[in-house]
């Protein structure tokens, strides 16, 4: 897969075949998508395209000022999509002037002029142009005029991805990560650096890597103890994860920490990608910290009992 970040410097496409979209979490239904944009490549000998924007468009022209929780960040996607097959994959720059484009150039000096597409395959509902006048419509007027083929991913299509994108969101948000992670097609995973804590698990012999998120826009997981998997410098560890206050020592700020099994270095300011394989229970307020070791030693059985 090539990546593009530069629009004023694509490559002559052959008869390429675009779709275009945020693809966020790159799910079972997204993969439905993009395997109908290689077979339909493969069938006009040419390339498999996928325009995606970064920052979200919703950064970018939504009225409400709310933080964007995104299933992915951008390398996360572009990891995600690399395995899908896809021959390009364009990321444009969304910007408040990209937003506000006239729809007509949209069709004619974006996605005619930048990729001569053999067809276009988009959504019955497509929104594009300035206040979003541009529509499925208009692109299928235009296609006689410029030589395009127009294909619509139909409504029940639609609503399926937009219902499992919601589902993952809503899963991954209530803890719910083996529901998750079956939508998805893959695990659930994050990065996180690691920073200073206050070492209170050494003193009970689980010591933890606090992290700390490397995306403020990555969605994150609901409060609970997760057995996860751990990758470090490439190598894959073992191990559980909290989320939560950690109310056993009267904790006040919500903290993400695991501990890795059979590890010991320090590991300060290093990224650790954490896969998120089942949650284990609630977090829970022990009577002590005797209570909370014998806890997480059963906690330490069940995640080594499944992973």
């Amino acid at each position: 897969m090539q990546i593009h970040r530069d629009i004023n410097n694509l490559p002559n496409f052959s008869n390429a075949v675009i779709t275009i979209g945020t693809f966020d979490g790159v799910h079972l239904g997204h993969r439905q998508i993009i395997n109908s944009l290689n077979e339909e490549a493969a069938k006009a000998n040419g390339e498999s395209v996928i325009i995606t924007f970064h920052p979200h468009p919703r950064k970018v022209v939504s009225s409400v000022i709310t933080g964007v929780r995104l299933i992915n960040t951008l390398d996360e996607r572009i990891e995600l999509l690399e395995k899908t097959g896809i021959g390009h994959l364009v990321i444009v720059p969304f910007t408040e002037y990209f937003a506000n484009q006239d729809a007509e150039a949209y069709i004619c000096d974006f996605l005619v002029e930048k990729f001569k597409p053999h067809t276009i395959i988009i959504g019955y509902d497509h929104r594009f142009g300035k206040e979003r006048s541009g529509n499925y419509k208009m692109m299928e007027d235009k296609a006689v005029i410029y030589n395009y083929q127009l294909k619509e991913i139909p409504e029940h299509v639609l609503n399926a991805l937009k219902v499992s994108s919601t589902n993952i969101r809503n899963a991954i948000l209530h803890s719910q990560i083996e529901e998750a992670n079956n939508l998805l097609g893959y695990d659930f995973f994050f990065e996180g650096e690691v920073f200073h804590g206050d070492k209170i698990g050494r003193t009970i012999g689980f010591p933890t890597a606090n992290l700390k998120s490397t995306d403020d826009e990555k969605i994150v997981l609901g409060d609970g103890i997760y057995a996860v998997y751990c990758v470090l410098a490439n190598k894959t560890y073992k191990g559980m994860m909290s989320i939560g206050f950690r109310p056993t020592v009267n904790g006040r700020v919500r903290v993400t920490e695991v501990n890795i099994f059979d590890f010991n270095k320090e590991i300060y300011g290093e990224t650790i990608r954490v896969i998120v394989k089942k949650y284990l229970r609630a977090e829970i307020k022990f009577n002590g910290l005797e209570a909370l070791k014998a806890a997480l030693h059963k906690d330490k059985e069940e995640s080594l009992k499944y992973l």
